[in-house]
Order: C-alpha cells, then sequence, then structure tokens
C-alpha cells in the first residue's frame, strides 16, 4: 500500500544530508565542546559553525544566538525569562501551547494576560495589540504561522507596535521556519524561536534569537554554556543537525521549492473541496506554503483520521502536542467555529519533497473516505 505523509506541521524527516553532517559528532569528533584540548575544540568548531549559520538565518549576529532543546524551550523561556510580577503580557488566544500554557502559569505569578481574539480568517489584527496596550506593557508574544491553519500573522507591523510601546516582542516561529524569509530586523523582534525538527532537522534541539541588550533571566543554569543563558553540555550532533538543516532550507527557499509546493498545495486544496459540504478554514489570509485546514460537515474528523490512515494517508485533527484529546481545537474556535465544525476539521501539511503523484494520491482517497463516513452516521 502507498504511503503518502501530509502531517509535516507535526515533524519531519531526518534529511539524508543531515544524518551524515551529525554522524562524525556521535563517535570520531564526540569531545565536550567546553573542554580546552583537541576533541573538545573539535566540537566547539562545529558549534561556532552551526551559529554562524543560524545569525545568516536570522540576519542577527552569532553572540545573539542561542541553542537550546526546541520551541517549547524557547517559547518558555521567552515568557518566564522577561516578565515580572506587576507586569502585563499580551498575547493571543490562537498561539501553541507552549505559550499559552506558559501564560496561564505566570498569571498565577502577579502577572496580567491579556489574549488577542483572532478575526474569523484567524488573522490578528493588529489594531487590537494596540488597543490592548497598558503603561506596564512588558511583554508581546504573537507567533508568525499558525500550526494548525498555516495563517501568516503581521509580525513586522506589531513589531512596530511594541517598538512605540517600549514592550519586548518575542515571536514563535516555530512553524514559519524554513517556509518564509526570516529576518529579525524586519520582524522588529526582540526574542524568535525555532525547532529543529520542523524543518528536516533532528528532534530535540531549537534555537533562541535574543537581540543583544534584552534582558532575559535563564530557565536553565549551571554552568557557563551559550554565554550563561542557558546552561547544560551542548548537544553538538543536534546542533550540527539544525545547522545544516537550515543551510538546506536556506537553500531550498531559493530553489522555488516554496512555490512548487504552494501550488502542490492549492492543487489538492481544489481537490478536496470538490466535495460538497467542504471549506477552508483560514482562507482568504496569507498561509505557509504547505498548510490547509479542511473542514467537513457531516464527519467526525478522528474517524476521518483513522480511515485516511488505513489507507496509507497520515493527516492531524491540528496540534500533534494534542493528539488524542477529543475536545474541539482552541484554535479554530477562536476563530468562530462551533464544535462540530472544528472536531470536523483536519490538518494536511504537505512534506518539502510531496509530488504530484502523492497529491493524486490523496484525492482518490478522500472523497471514498468522506462519503462512506457520511453514509454511517445516524441520521
Amino acid at each position: 500500500m502507498r504511503r503518502v505523509y501530509m502531517d509535516a506541521n507535526a515533524t519531519t524527516p531526518l534529511l539524508p544530508e543531515v544524518l551524515e553532517a551529525m554522524r562524525p559528532y556521535w563517535i570520531e569528533h564526540f569531545g565536550n565542546a567546553s573542554s580546552i584540548h583537541f576533541q573538545g575544540q573539535q566540537a566547539r568548531t562545529a558549534v561556532n559553525r552551526a551559529r554562524e549559520i543560524l545569525a545568516e538565518f536570522f540576519n542577527c549576529r552569532e553572540a545573539e544566538v542561542v541553542f537550546n532543546s526546541g520551541g517549547t524551550e524557547g517559547d518558555n523561556t521567552a515568557i518566564f525569562g522577561v516578565l515580572r510580577p506587576g507586569d502585563h503580557f499580551i498575547t493571543t488566544a490562537i498561539e501553541h501551547s507552549a505559550v499559552l500554557r506558559a501564560a496561564e502559569r505566570v498569571a498565577k505569578r502577579g502577572i496580567e494576560v491579556t489574549y488577542i481574539a483572532p478575526q474569523p480568517d484567524s488573522l490578528i489584527d493588529p489594531e487590537a495589540i494596540r488597543a490592548a496596550l497598558k503603561p506596564n506593557t512588558r511583554l508581546i508574544s504573537v507567533m508568525l504561522a499558525n500550526n494548525e491553519t498555516g495563517v501568516l500573522q503581521p509580525v513586522e507591523q506589531i513589531g512596530s507596535i511594541a517598538a512605540e510601546a517600549g514592550a519586548f516582542f518575542h515571536i514563535d516561529a516555530v512553524q514559519g521556519a524554513g517556509k518564509v524569509p526570516f529576518d529579525v530586523d524586519r520582524f522588529g523582534c526582540h526574542l524568535l524561536s525555532i525547532s529543529a525538527h520542523k524543518l528536516y532537522g533532528p528532534k530535540g534541539v531549537g534555537a533562541l534569537y535574543i537581540r543583544r541588550g534584552t534582558p532575559i533571566d535563564p530557565m536553565m543554569v549551571g554552568g557557563v554554556h551559550e554565554r550563561r543563558r542557558r546552561a547544560g553540555t551542548e548537544n553538538v550532533p543536534g546542533i550540527v543537525g539544525l545547522g545544516k538543516a537550515t543551510e538546506v532550507a536556506m537553500q531550498s527557499m531559493n530553489d522555488g521549492d516554496v512555490e512548487r509546493v504552494a501550488a502542490l498545495r492549492d492543487r489538492l486544496e481544489a481537490g478536496v473541496l470538490r466535495i460538497p459540504g467542504t471549506g477552508v478554514n483560514g482562507a482568504g489570509a496569507p498561509r505557509t506554503a504547505n498548510t490547509t485546514n479542511i473542514r467537513f460537515d457531516q464527519v467526525e474528523g478522528e474517524a476521518l483520521i483513522i480511515a485516511l490512515d488505513l489507507k496509507g494517508v497520515a493527516v492531524s485533527g491540528g496540534s500533534a502536542c494534542h493528539s488524542g484529546s477529543t475536545e474541539p481545537s482552541k484554535v479554530l474556535m477562536a476563530m468562530g467555529l462551533d464544535k462540530h465544525a472544528a472536531l470536523a476539521s483536519l490538518r494536511f501539511s504537505l512534506l518539502r519533497t510531496a509530488s504530484e503523484e502523492d497529491v493524486d494520491y490523496v484525492l482518490g482517497v478522500v472523497p471514498e473516505a468522506v462519503e462512506r463516513l457520511r453514509t454511517l452516521a445516524p441520521a
């Protein structure tokens, strides 16, 4: 049976060239990057080279790149590291749980939190951010690309508003990395987090951009690693893998892969929408090239995921962090969908390696699965 993976927003496979770049740092070049002997300096050189690549990717200074364990740690560090009791924190109702649950926690520590609701197309209105500002607003956190709908937020406008207010600005860019051009100066952010496994790198490693002069308390304390901003022996193979994956991503964006994947996504979307009773969540808003979130009326989303999986097609009902939950997506509910529509929605997120044959196969499977489930549904 043919298998087609369309859950790239959950995770991506490790590229062969990334694995090959990492391999020596598990075996031959195994040194601790903090050691001053030959083996340690081999590891340090590899970490420094990866930092150079990430600095080019972010368009920042090398000293502003901090390696960590991934997007969740980056988001948590930005929030817990910047906010103090008595501060005001602005975020949105459609953020990843790494931000939303951190917001819940700081709210218990004497920090006021304001959640901005999205418009029906999932876009955040920058003027809603401006209206929520208070004299004690210290941090604004808005994701670059939504993990469920792919909708791209107007971070440049929000960054300008933060600058005018004298507030720090954090961007969760986990879903935007490798899909849209990055420039932290253009974004106007002080902090930005990414994760390697969303851009064909290894799991368990990521990076946080911290603009020079941004006061932030580290979450991990101990040694002097990462200029005292993140203690712990560096994950050298993972950091090398992140660097290589980022290098490949930059080349891929220059080679037209984004446009090719967007064309495949659009063809998939158009084909699925020929099924009666379907619609795109976030339609009309700018989106990442690989993502579409489609609702299927009179169909239980979880049942459709299982039916498609049995036919070799892997898709998702939303964030992988909530896989198995019977609750409707908070993102879709915040956009105004009712519970039934939210539970009937699936996310299709294409890999960079997706092909026309993959799309054709999925378009051959989905209509049949939807029709069967609708037939079985109680009247």
